[in-house]
């Protein structure tokens, strides 16, 4: 019995050893990412104010367009498009050229060699863009509200369920994207495609609630549509719980089918 309790309590202490060393790798791998990010300018530029910059520069048009009767008003679109943009711009375009960079570089292959696991690597080098991502989301809400006037979000469950896919899905397709590009260079243009999809018809220039019901229908099913619609549910509280379920199936299994594609298609060598 007695030597029952010390080999579970070995394991214990082993398990425990293990979990510490891997978040200590992680943490150790996310602040030497964090300061290259702090040196690449225009990553900063891109990442700070281009999502600021689009919002205002979308104001005008918002404005003009029929949100009444959508039950809508320019503030819970523009203040909920600004988290798109930094999902897109901060996130998926800035993290696609960090691994890009870091596999042409050899960066990744070299970590591979040492106790680094793989999905540690990639989680890794993603720990600065979330967590500078949801910083900027954080002070939006709180800044922009104040701004804007709309207030703290009514149904802050439906933002940060909204964000959490948002994140896991825009993560896992930049992973999966810098497998088209061959340089850091290259990664700029690689990344147009989701992008322009998800600016056009996630409902971040548009709100779908304005479109016609078959055009919203299809464009619900992409990407980044679901947390879209859940972050601005934060504000107006949401349809539905079935519309509620609905979005959160569809991000989920966005989600899984970005994860599903990083482990298939990443690739760890450079491009040569």
């Amino acid at each position: 019995m007695r030597a029952s309790v010390r080999e579970a309590d070995g394991n214990l202490h082993t398990g425990t050893g293990a979990e510490i060393g891997s978040a200590a790798r992680l943490l150790s791998l996310g602040r030497a990412e964090l300061t290259l990010i702090g040196r690449n300018k225009s990553a900063l530029f891109t990442s700070l104010v281009i999502p600021v910059a689009m919002a205002l520069a979308m104001k005008q048009a918002v404005a003009g367009m029929p949100l009444a009767r959508a039950g809508l008003s320019p503030e819970t679109v523009l203040l909920p498009a600004t988290l798109g943009y930094v999902l897109v711009f901060a996130v998926y375009s800035g993290l696609t050229g960090a691994y890009v960079a870091r596999r042409e570089e050899l960066v990744l292959k070299r970590l591979r060699t040492g106790e680094l696991r793989d999905l540690e690597i990639l989680v890794g080098t993603a720990l600065p863009a979330v967590f500078l991502g949801l910083a900027q989301c954080v002070l939006l809400v709180v800044l922009g509200g104040l701004v804007l006037d709309t207030g703290l979000p009514t149904a802050p469950h439906l933002l940060i369920a909204g964000l959490a896919l948002g994140m896991v899905t825009v993560v896992g397709c930049a992973a999966a994207s810098s497998r088209l590009a061959g340089s850091a260079e290259a990664a700029q243009l690689a990344v147009l495609p989701f992008m322009a999809v998800s600016l056009a018809g996630s409902g971040m220039v548009v709100p779908l609630d304005v479109l016609p019901d078959r055009v919203a229908g299809v464009l619900e099913l992409l990407p980044l549509s679901p947390a879209m619609e859940l972050i601005r549910a934060g504000w107006t509280g949401g349809g539905t719980t079935h519309d509620t379920v609905r979005q959160l199936l569809t991000g989920l299994a966005w989600s899984g089918l970005a994860l599903f594609a990083v482990q298939r298609w990443f690739r760890w060598e450079p491009r040569r």
